[in-house]
């Protein structure tokens, strides 16, 4: 193969022919691929900087052999073999993660989780659901609303990701504000310990005997186990949806309006603030909106409490001089909530294009919000950079960040995405606030994880060396930037 590798730090496995065939042996022949387009098709994930590489004709990192296991058995096998021979393992759920934890930076084996893809069973007594980790979520959702079920996690990779990959990246959806991110959803998981052991954690609503050992998987990509499954807490079909929409002067009264709601127990499924550009670009057909930061909510559930919750946020919006534009937005957010296209469009014109997800609390909002913009354009070639704030809490909020421009003179398109990100968490820990909200570290922000933690890191890494000494768990990601 004569490929142009980015991260060419693989390593060097002497008797591949003879690790394929013990492969074979677990999964069957059929589950089990050299060939160098699946090797290619698994060697990114959805990180966008990877676009451009491919236009380049570089591959990201490339796995020695790729495997599709079809039981938690078969994947105990292959990471006890791995473990045996000290090869890297990297799990793969759907590949719509954006920061690169997917991608085999040592190779090794990449290990396709998506045929594990069977709902165990539904309890209604106890609202919940135990589904294999390689189910798409889309497809889950589908068979809960048969039975008048949802989960309510709806991210907007809703129809690329897997629950696995959820778990993995710590990952919160479009209506976590009444439902919760994945980390109140989780009950418990079975997990493939890097000796190839399985850990299954006790299923209960709650208890108090010890550190509860499931949450270490959440936000650990696949670096200290791999999820076989999980149980997750399910809410019946709710009754009633409604939507709001207000246009606000300024940041400042849009988040005092939903902080206010938010502080009366208020909790409406769906809050999304966007800036002035993002306005502008999302509901230029508003007119009342034109120049101002576009709110829309959505409450759903029981008719009563929908009713209450959504003249809760007209009061709030009112007394904060919101201008209500009716139904409309709200339609509009649902007709395109899952529109990505932008992510495909700009990358032929040679526009170096991202988003950036990050938290802070409440009376840091503003500030994080003006420095990071600010941080940004400072970076040459810079085009645009907006935001709109997509999930909240009683305490606090997360902003998604959009940048997009051209490298100027003899800057690379690495060098530009580089300089964009290293200004957006500058910006974020200027203003006390966490570099990453939802979409995780990977290989993106593996090199701010010591300003992020301090101390705190070298606590995970002893962590990471007790589960999993050799280092064969997805190796290069979370506490250590993987080398090009």
């Amino acid at each position: 193969m004569n490929l142009d590798i980015v991260y060419k730090n693989r390593v060097d496995i002497k008797d591949l022919a003879g690790l394929v065939n013990d492969l074979k042996a677990i999964v069957g022949e059929q589950w089990v691929s050299t060939e160098e387009a699946d090797l290619v098709a698994y060697s990114k994930d959805a990180m966008l900087i990877t676009n451009r590489w491919a236009i380049e004709k570089k591959i990201p990192g490339l796995a020695h052999v790729v495997t599709w296991p079809g039981t938690e058995a078969e994947v105990s096998k292959i990471v006890k073999l791995a473990a045996d021979h000290k090869i890297p393992v990297t799990p793969y759920g759907e590949g719509s993660g954006v920061v690169g934890a997917a991608i085999p930076v040592h190779g090794g084996i990449t290990i396709d989780m998506k045929r594990l893809d069977k709902v165990i069973e539904i309890n209604d007594k106890d609202l919940t659901v135990t589904v294999e980790a390689g189910m798409n979520g889309k497809a889950l959702e589908r068979v809960l609303q048969e039975k008048g079920y949802l989960i309510g996690h709806v991210p907007q990779s809703f129809h690329t990701a897997s629950v696995g990959g959820w778990i993995a990246h710590r990952a919160a959806g479009q209506f976590s504000t009444k439902y919760g991110k994945i980390e109140d959803i989780l009950l418990s998981l079975r997990v493939v310990m890097a000796d190839g052991s399985i850990v299954d954690t006790k299923l209960y609503p709650r208890a108090s005997t010890g550190p509860q050992l499931e949450r270490l998987f959440l936000s650990s990509e696949g670096t200290l186990g791999i999820v076989t499954r999980a149980t997750l807490k399910l809410w019946p079909w709710p009754e009633k949806q409604e939507g709001v929409a207000y246009a606000f002067d300024s940041w400042a009264q849009a988040l005092e309006a939903v902080r206010l709601v938010l502080r009366q127990q208020i909790y409406p499924a769906v809050v999304r603030i966007y800036d002035q550009i993002e306005t502008e670009r999302h509901f230029y057909k508003e007119a009342k909106a034109k120049g101002k930061l576009m709110t829309v909510f959505v409450c759903e559930g029981k008719a009563k409490l929908v009713d209450l919750e959504l003249a809760t946020v007209r009061s709030e919006a009112e007394k904060q001089k919101g201008i209500d534009c009716g139904p409309d937005p709200v339609h509009h957010w649902f007709e395109t909530r899952f529109d990505v296209k932008e992510t495909s469009t700009w990358t032929p014109k040679d526009v170096i294009f991202d988003t950036v997800e990050v938290s802070c609390m409440w009376k840091d909002a503003v500030s994080l919000y003006d420095n990071v913009v600010a941080e940004m354009k400072k970076v040459p070639g810079m085009a645009m950079s907006s935001a709109h704030a997509s999930h909240f809490y009683p305490q606090g909020v997360c902003f998604y960040f959009t940048f997009g421009g051209v490298p100027v003179g003899p800057a690379t398109p690495d060098d530009f995405f580089k300089a964009a990100w290293d200004a957006a968490m500058v910006g974020t820990l200027k203003s006390n606030g966490s570099i990453s909200h939802h979409h995780g570290i990977g290989i993106v922000r593996a090199r701010w994880m010591k300003p992020e933690h301090g101390p705190v890191l070298e606590l995970m890494k002893r962590v990471k060396h007790a589960l999993d000494p050799d280092n064969i768990l997805n190796p290069g990601k979370l506490y250590e930037e993987a080398e090009k």
